[in-house]
């Protein structure tokens, strides 16, 4: 899928939808490693980025979006319009990271 066909505007500029196919989403469930959390902690103490979590966060939304795709592309769809993140802590030092959108079929619209 193109990625410049997913996002989180409810139209494509240049495009028009031709077909809907709902829903679609991609989740993923993480947690913290021991050393990643120990690093934070002393990190916590001096301020600053806490890069170990930085790159969970990251790897997790690439996760969850990569997943997005799959469901949208199963479904025949080759866009996704309205594609947003959610994440939910499932339980203490465990987080769920969701992306969704609705998937879609586009094609150029002629009349721009």
């Amino acid at each position: 899928m193109d990625h410049r066909l997913i996002t989180t505007t409810f139209d494509i500029p240049g495009f028009k939808v031709v077909e809907t196919y709902g829903l679609v989403r991609g989740i993923t469930v993480r947690s913290r490693d021991l050393f990643s959390n120990i690093g934070a902690s002393f990190r916590s103490l001096a301020g600053g980025k806490i890069g170990g979590y930085v790159k969970l966060c990251e790897e997790s939304r690439e996760e969850a979006y990569d997943e997005l795709i799959m469901h949208a592309e199963s479904l025949g769809a080759n866009a996704i319009v309205g594609f947003r993140y959610d994440a939910n802590e499932v339980m203490q030092g465990i987080t769920e990271v969701l992306a969704y959108g609705t998937a879609v079929k586009v094609v150029p619209d002629k009349s721009e």
